[in-house]
């Protein structure tokens, strides 16, 4: 039985191309897969402290290559709150994409919007978010590195290039404020009207785990969400996992076609 860590595998495995960024890939976003240049595919159950994904739309493998010039890790598939009830489930990952050379990560996620004209299969770029799960990955951690400043915690350099890049694919980009709740039921019609009055633009499951962790790495963070539906009691669709996968799919070419002329654009920097 090997006893290479996970960051070791993804270095062999790479080879001259160490990847410098991250991706994660939310429900109905893994074709993006097939966008990777010279792609190597690795199991997470290759990968020790990878999760093994139960979600429908999470294949669980890490594709290793190139988008849009960019060398890069691509997680298809990740580990919820809700599946185990562990905040830092997402900790082994992360911190292996960090140890093998990434600097930066793009997570991507599905959630329901509250904002009329950002419906279902639009992109939303998250500007901020707000952690109603009210929980952290971070417990445990030692002091003082576990005290993480949360401002700009989703880059603003990210995002003004995101915006960017769509205005040149023709892609409309909504942004927004994200709030985490922790699933796995979907939120109730007054949770939702909480959630406005909070500030909150869209909701969803995922995510936010991510975005501390990553940052208590330091690592530069951009985060963007598929709109699948609107949030209970918006409209009169009933919510469904199944309704998830389908609108993600709407949404799939536009966020393919931003994500590539956003490696392009740093590529290029």
């Amino acid at each position: 039985m090997s006893t290479k860590n996970a960051a070791e595998i993804i270095l062999e495995a790479a080879g001259d191309t160490p990847p410098t960024f991250g991706m994660v890939l939310g429900s109905g976003l893994g074709a993006l897969a097939d966008a990777v240049e010279d792609a190597k595919h690795i199991p997470y159950a290759d990968l020790p402290g990878f999760p093994k994904p139960t979600v429908q739309g999470h294949e669980g493998q890490l594709v290793l290559g190139r988008l849009g010039g960019v060398s890069i890790a691509m997680m298809q598939g990740r580990a919820h709150y809700y599946e185990a009830g562990k905040a830092d489930a997402m900790k082994g990952p992360i911190r292996s994409l960090q140890a093998a050379g990434c600097k930066s990560l793009l997570l991507t996620n599905a959630a329901g919007s509250l904002v009329k004209g950002a419906g279902p299969g639009s992109l939303m770029l998250i500007t901020d978010h707000i952690n109603f799960a009210g929980t952290s990955p971070l417990i445990g951690e030692a002091a003082p590195t576990r005290f993480v400043d949360l401002i700009d915690a989703y880059s603003p350099d990210y995002r003004a290039q995101l915006h960017e890049s769509a205005r040149q694919q023709g892609v409309t980009l909504n942004e927004g404020v994200y709030m985490w709740f922790s699933g796995p039921n979907f939120e109730t019609p007054a949770e939702i009207r909480a959630a406005k009055i909070l500030g909150a633009d869209a909701v969803g499951m995922s995510t936010v785990p991510e975005v501390i962790l990553a940052r208590h790495l330091g690592l530069k963070v951009a985060a963007l969400s598929i709109i699948t539906n609107y949030g209970a009691g918006l409209d009169d669709m009933p919510l469904s996992h199944a309704q998830t996968m389908e609108k993600a799919a709407l949404a799939a070419q536009d966020f393919k076609k931003l994500a590539i002329a956003f490696f392009e654009g740093q590529a290029n920097d």
